[in-house]
């Protein structure tokens, strides 16, 4: 059985492989994406290593994540000669480090910034944690008065800039200008995973980021020969004032790391959904192969039962067949996803993530995950086609009977109908109640309900054919009959193929609904509720220099200038999100209803909370709070309760002053600009682009430039999630052909029959390519279908986070459905193809 297995399975390569690709594919994406991000976890690793000392000094921060923007709490200067005449100390040296310093190429453009940071920083001739040297001198010197810098060696190149050149600058420091001479280029060991670095002299440092004021942000303590980083960190704790803490180098360095791979998990999750939406999308091309073998093989089974053969062992020779498929495709799955993996790399690398610095990291976990997923995901869907062949008795191995009794549909669609019903209950809890991880919940509901529908889809699906097969009856006559009878012919194998293409569908669809809702949001709000004639932001995400806004608020036709800070705090041990404002200029920030109070009377002191936190925490105008940003707590009065806004959407709302005094830093996060009464707006606008011209990390917009910015980036994230789906289309296609080119075969002494009583090459080929066009339009029914509730369901969910209203955009759905009626068109060519060249006699010949 094993020798005729084996015989079997290589007289079947080019239809096997095709099941294998399916494989191939989708454990590529399981396997790229731990490559990636592993080699992404190890260059965090690296970085984290060399930028700590043996003992970091720093204030106390408490819990910081990425929402929260770095404390401006210092250390005065004089703890650095108090820290290094402690015992077990060979050293101690003050460090600068400003979050928001960026370089400006030759060509104007900003270097880097979209995601990494751009650091300013001091220069010290410090080690690092264990005598490590991360900082590697190319060429030229370090800074070693004012007027000079030294780049990072990748921010030079990419800049443009030679070593004696003059380097343009911006700094979310007081001066956000910064001309200085390029003295020296340095390397990182490991690499900066896209960071720049921009080294000043240390007093050069403290004018730009410090004020001038003889402070720094940390302070490293580098340990004597024979001093631990532990014993170190206890004696140095023992000299320091309450409100800064000593951390080991490891510890701070290990905490950093995970806490940035903590933060970018959802890479790997991201990749990871479409690496399964892949496995399940492959998983119905393997049954609907494994069904059409195993049927088109009946008696050559039958005769091995007739021959002594158990059911077991045939079902065994199936099962061993699933299992070459699955291991060859794992195994080539696993080497395109070290391909994938670099291809990931360069497609992050162009949005700022650079880890060309780091090798690709291949764990023992990600060989042994890939090869046990391939492998699971190929024997279970083999398993029911594998177990049908060995219940095939041995006399009825001796009649040619292919085709799939309907006798099972039943059992079929009961089971068909409970999963959509459990699917579709999940679904509403995770949307709709409050329960743990909800996003579990509805990808369950999603998985569900699909893999439902797709059960019972030989059964919904016969309108939809039937509607179709009313139309190539009309159109094509005879041949349009004929491809209609042959998609009914087996509704399973039909549904199974079309349902392959129904995922794809649904999730493309459900994303074009949510993409559509969100724009329109966005356009509705702008417009009902957007007051301000200009915004201005940084290019990168990041906050940038209160300059700025003195700088704009001084141009000619400028009314008012609101500034608005985005930042994180803790309440009552809970997270949650918070904005500055200037009370003076609130009225520029749009209509925000109030339930009590007044935004405009917001002290240092006090705090306005939204009427949903009121309601749940119980409180009112007068109650006390204590609110901690970055370790520094302080009670707050409650002097308003503001209602929803679609600009001041946080909890809690803050003067700017007050938000200062928590540590939050003092640069900006956009600007809302009213204009003077009477002036005109492109001149105004003008003006405003001409004061800024020279710092490429700020740009001004109007409103409909604004709404044009928010559209785009929605669109980005579309176009991203529409490419990765793309891989469950092909997987689609595939399944088509390999269907048709199976039914081909299985079909083939009734298409000598009829090319015998006269039909044409070509129109057999159009018999195929119509019926390739049902399969594909039934897809793309049921999934435009599914996806429309499901993107309802989705903007349901969100109305209350601002996407309330509500698009479906029925032109892209519609060109969904043409699309997929072209995939038919391509899907049918091969095997259209392969059909027309059979020979006439010996088709009609063959048993």
């Amino acid at each position: 059985m094993l020798r005729a297995s084996w015989k079997s399975l290589m007289a079947r390569k080019l239809r096997l492989f095709m099941s294998a690709f399916a494989i191939i594919l989708g454990v590529a994406f399981v396997a790229g994406s731990f490559v990636f991000t592993d080699t992404l976890g190890k260059s965090f690793d690296s970085i984290m290593n060399g930028s700590v000392g043996d003992v970091v000094v720093r204030p106390v921060t408490g819990e910081v994540d990425l929402e929260q923007q770095p404390s401006s709490a210092t250390l005065p200067g004089s703890l650095v000669k108090e820290l290094a005449e402690v015992e077990g100390a060979a050293r101690a040296d003050g460090n600068i480090t400003n979050f928001g310093t960026f370089v400006v190429g030759k060509n104007g453009k900003l270097i880097g910034g979209f995601g990494p940071p751009g650091l300013g920083l001091n220069y010290t001739d410090s080690p690092a944690a264990k005598g490590l040297r991360p900082l590697t001198l190319d060429s030229g010197h370090w800074p070693q008065g004012p007027g000079e810098v030294v780049l990072d060696n990748k921010t030079a190149t990419k800049a443009g800039y030679l070593v004696g050149e003059k380097v343009n600058i911006v700094s979310s420091g007081a001066q956000p200008r910064i001309q200085a001479k390029l003295v020296g280029i340095a390397t990182m060991d490991g690499g900066l995973a896209g960071a720049s670095l921009s080294i000043f002299d240390t007093a050069q440092a403290r004018a730009l980021f410090m004020e001038g004021k003889d402070v720094y942000s940390d302070i490293w303590v580098t340990a004597a020969p024979g001093t631990s980083q532990a014993e170190l960190r206890d004696a140095v704790a023992a000299k320091l004032p309450s409100g800064v803490e000593a951390v080991t180098g490891d510890a701070a360095a290990k905490a950093a790391a995970s806490d940035i791979q903590e933060a970018l998990g959802f890479i790997t999750t991201f990749l990871l959904i479409f690496a399964g939406v892949a496995l399940v999308v492959g998983s119905f091309l393997i049954v609907n192969t494994f069904s059409i073998l195993v049927a088109q093989r009946s008696r050559e089974l039958a005769l091995f039962r007739a021959m002594g053969a158990t059911r077991r062992q045939v079902a065994r020779s199936v099962l061993f067949e699933a299992t070459v498929i699955g291991l060859v495709g794992s195994i080539i799955g696993l080497g395109l996803g070290v391909v994938l993996a670099m291809g990931i790399r360069v497609l992050f690398g162009r949005f700022g993530l650079d880890l060309s610095g780091q090798s690709l990291i291949i764990t023992p976990r990600t060989v042994v995950v890939s090869l046990v997923v391939g492998l699971f995901v190929t024997l279970i869907a083999a398993y029911l086609p594998a177990r049908k062949a060995g219940k095939v008795p041995p006399v009825a191995a001796m009649r040619d009977d292919a085709v799939l009794a309907e006798s099972g549909m039943r059992g079929r669609i009961i089971v068909g109908g409970l999963l959509t019903i459990v699917g579709a209950a999940l679904l509403i809890t995770g949307l709709f109640v409050d329960v743990p991880n909800p996003t579990y919940w509805v990808g369950g509901g999603i998985l569900g309900v699909v893999l439902g529908v797709a059960l019972i889809s030989p059964l919904v699906g016969r309108p939809v054919i039937a509607a179709i097969g009313w139309i190539w009856r009309k159109v094509f006559g005879a041949v349009g009959l004929m491809a209609e009878q042959n998609a009914q012919r087996n509704p399973r194998r039909t549904a199974a193929t079309a349902s392959a293409l129904m995922i794809g569908v649904t999730l493309v669809s459900m994303m074009a609904v949510f993409g559509a809702s969100a724009k329109a949001s966005i356009d509705k709000s702008i417009e009902k509720e957007f007051v301000a004639d200009y915004v201005v932001s940084s290019v990168v995400g990041t906050p940038f220099s209160t300059e700025v806004t003195k700088e704009l608020t001084a141009v000619p036709g400028v009314e008012e200038v609101a500034a608005f800070r985005w930042d994180a705090l803790d309440v009552k041990g809970e997270r949650g999100g918070v904005i500055g404002i200037d009370p003076g200029h609130v009225s520029v920030l749009g209509p925000t209803p109030m339930v009590s109070g007044r935004l405009a009377d917001l002290t240092p002191t006090t705090v306005s909370i939204s009427q949903e936190r009121a309601t749940a925490d119980k409180l009112a105008v007068g109650s006390k709070l204590d609110l901690t940003r970055a370790g520094v707590t302080k009670p707050f009065t409650v002097s308003a309760i503001h209602g929803e806004s679609a600009l001041l959407s946080s909890d809690y709302l803050l003067s700017l002053a007050a938000l200062e005094s928590l540590g939050g830093p003092r640069t900006d996060s956009f600007l809302f600009i009213t204009r003077e009464p009477g002036t005109v707006p492109a001149v105004v606008g003008r003006d405003l682009d001409k004061a800024i011209a020279d710092l490429p990390v700020v740009t001004v917009k109007d409103q409909g430039e604004f709404a044009d910015e928010q559209r785009a980036q929605i669109n980005q994230m579309l176009y991203l999630i529409y490419a990765l789906l793309g891989l469950a289309v092909i997987i689609a296609i595939l399944g088509i052909i390999n269907t048709l080119a199976l039914s081909v075969i299985e079909r083939t002494r009734e298409i000598g029959l009829l090319r015998a009583v006269g039909l044409s090459r070509r129109q057999l080929k159009r018999m195929l390519r119509l019926e390739s066009i049902v399969i594909a339009l039934l897809g793309a029914a049921l999934g435009i279908g599914l996806g429309v509730v499901f993107g309802i369901a989705l903007q349901r969910s969100l109305s209350d986070d601002g996407i309330d209203v509500l698009s479906i955009p029925w032109p892209q759905l519609g060109l969904f459905v043409a699309m997929a009626g072209l995939v038919g068109i391509l899907a049918a060519w091969w095997p259209g193809w392969r059909a027309s060249k059979l020979d006439i006699l010996r088709a009609v010949t063959t048993e």
